[in-house]
């Protein structure tokens, strides 16, 4: 049998596009960094048929698994593969070092805020933040004025986005903090890429994430109510038909615990129970997938079939632990965002480690005049939407486009915010059998509970599309492992 001919280094890279983004792989002379160059050498000896092979076979393992996520209002059909690039993202140490310490700062601040805002309001006496933009916040929720959550822990789980802009240095896009999905690819994606790739993995000395649903697990059980060393942790799901179906199924398997859906849960003299062959069992943490609005139809929208009647009375009686908490959304909102380094600075009394994106709000007049003069070349994005949606490229959307944002804004101006049009990174994808660069986001998750965990890495998502600035896989992004290094 012939093996095939090794791809040449040129063959493979030769036409490898640089332009003013950072590359991942590249210095801006065309040189190989340091961190690649095994990585390339690797490569570079593979015959070009057992490339092809390797990938197929890591496609393969995610159909077999069913890794799947969903798209809405597509016409197609929803349930599609999770898309995937066979090519790690590398990490360097002292890189991770950095983030590591910026999401620490950011999760505590940010903790620190929403337990303020809900209990004494310090921060909007002192006119920090302004009153008016929490109270406006749709995600807002007056319910949990005064209300004591366990161990004053609001986040639990957050996945936090970060882009690398042109001079290398990592950002803050945003915070995603309700109920921050994509975990469960990140860990599929590590699985699959060592058994592709074992020996590369174990000569870079690539850091363990394996070990994030036990550190989820361990989370969930710090937060548990007083009195329940042995509590009963379960996942609410919406369901099969949610686009995250197939992660909810995944970290319950992983964490040994129950996934449910709100018909399985009924409430009783302000106790939670699950639903079980056996009689009712007393649930006493809830890791809920489920957005505030449809958690508990007596609270919030009284036509959700999603919830659990009864859950909200139950939590404020303090004997279930519900994360992340109700009402979190308020710091996840993209106008709240633009404040989050007063909001550090507030609380922490330090400069905030990763910075912002420059942003715009768009109820300051002279900023809205601004961004409405200039929105072929700026993003837009709705401050409540979250995946991809609500949001307007400037530079590649039609003019017809650009005229309803416009509008939209002028109506509306609070439900949006504007930012520049990043030229942030892009990183080696096997497109075909060349390498092409892609732009890259970063989303690391952050763990709350006696104390802050972020394993090391996070879902590297891709914009396959050429040219494109969209991650999102509800937009045709994919992903691709995240390799933090132990020494480089």
């Amino acid at each position: 049998m012939n093996p095939g001919k090794p791809v040449e280094v040129d063959a493979l890279f030769g036409d490898y596009p640089l332009d003013q983004a950072y590359d991942e792989m590249r210095e801006r002379s065309g040189a190989m960094r340091s961190t690649y160059q095994t990585l390339a050498e690797t490569l570079s000896r593979l015959p070009r048929e057992e490339l092809q092979r390797r990938k197929q076979s890591a496609e393969l393992s995610f159909l077999t698994q069913g890794i799947t996520f969903t798209v809405y209002g597509r016409e197609e059909g929803t349930e599609r593969i999770f898309p995937y690039d066979l090519l790690p993202r590398l990490v360097t140490a002292q890189e991770w070092s950095r983030i590591e310490r910026g999401l620490t700062q950011r999760i505590i601040a940010l903790n620190l805020f929403l337990r303020d805002v809900y209990s004494e309001g310090k921060i909007l006496n002192d006119r920090v933040v302004p009153r008016e933009l929490v109270y406006s916040c749709k995600h807002f929720r007056r319910q949990m004025r005064g209300l004591q959550v366990p161990r004053n822990v609001y986040i639990a789980v957050v996945g936090t986005d970060l882009l690398r802009v042109r001079s290398g240095e990592f950002v803050v896009l945003e915070d995603n903090l309700r109920v921050p999905s994509g975990v469960s690819y990140m860990l599929a994606n590590r699985r699959v890429m060592k058994r592709t790739f074992p020996q590369l993995f174990q000569s870079y000395g690539v850091r363990p994430i394996e070990h994030y649903p036990q550190l989820l697990l361990s989370t969930l059980r710090s937060l548990a109510p007083e009195g329940r060393p042995e509590p009963n942790i379960v996942l609410l799901t919406p369901g099969v038909f949610n686009s995250a179906y197939y992660e909810h199924t995944y970290l319950a398997r992983q964490m040994g615990i129950d996934l449910v859906e709100g018909r399985d849960l009924v409430t009783h003299d302000n106790i939670v129970y699950m639903r079980t062959t056996d009689g009712l069992k007393r649930v006493d943490v809830i890791y809920r997938r489920v957005d505030d609005d449809f958690s508990d139809p007596l609270i919030f929208r009284g036509d959700s079939a999603l919830g659990c009647a009864g859950l909200f009375n139950a939590y404020r009686a303090g004997n279930v632990t519900v994360t992340n908490a109700f009402g979190t959304g308020l710091a996840d909102d993209k106008a709240l965002y633009a404040y989050v380094p007063r909001i550090i600075r507030y609380y922490l009394g330090e400069d905030a480690v990763l910075p912002n994106v420059e942003t715009y709000l768009l109820t300051d007049e002279k900023e809205r005049r601004h961004v409405l003069a200039n929105l072929d070349k700026l993003v837009v994005k709705a401050v409540g939407e979250s995946g991809g949606y609500g949001m307007l490229i400037g530079p590649h959307a039609t003019i017809k486009q650009r005229e309803e944002f416009a509008r939209q804004i002028e109506t509306h101006p609070r439900n949006y915010i504007a930012q520049p049009t990043l030229d942030f990174s892009r990183a080696p994808c096997l497109i075909g059998d060349r390498l092409e660069p892609r732009h890259v986001d970063l989303r690391p998750y952050i763990l709350f509970g006696d104390k802050v965990n972020i394993v090391p890495g996070g879902l590297t998502r891709v914009a396959l599309e050429k040219g494109s600035l969209v991650v999102n896989s509800s937009q045709g992004g994919g992903s691709k492992d995240t390799w933090v290094l132990d020494s480089r």
